[in-house]
């Protein structure tokens, strides 16, 4: 068993971490995380990295590096970032398989941990 990335991004999400990077000169990636707040708990957050920090897992990219905050990366194990446009808004969306439930507005979510297997692990480390 190979290694495996914490989150997957989708064709709209890489093209989009690309136009972030090159419109941001110096910028090394960006960092996903969450934070506490809105009516459900949690929020994601989507930063731009001009120093990535030692602790943050990456996942590397075509068109650029997704640095995870060491303090989230059970929550958002098995993620699928996405970005879509539409009429009314344009942004990341996050498919997270650990979110037990979200607010009617959409700008929070309950996570709960994933559970890492001794598999998991291993691939982690290899």
């Amino acid at each position: 068993m190979g290694s495996f990335d914490i989150i997957t991004l989708t064709d709209a999400a890489r093209s989009r971490v690309g136009e972030i990077l090159s419109a941001n000169d110096g910028a090394k990636g960006i960092r996903v995380g969450l934070k506490n707040g809105g009516c459900a708990g949690m929020e994601y957050t989507v930063d731009l990295v001009n120093e990535p920090e030692a602790s943050d897992d990456k996942v590397e990219t075509s068109q650029g590096t997704i640095y995870i905050d060491p303090k989230a990366m059970l929550f958002l194990l098995g993620t699928q970032l996405d970005y879509e446009i539409t009429k009314l808004r344009n942004g990341f969306v996050f498919n997270n398989p650990n979110e037990t439930s979200a607010c009617g507005c959409g700008e929070s979510v309950e996570l709960t941990p994933a559970e890492m297997s001794p598999e998991m692990l291993a691939a982690r480390s290899a």
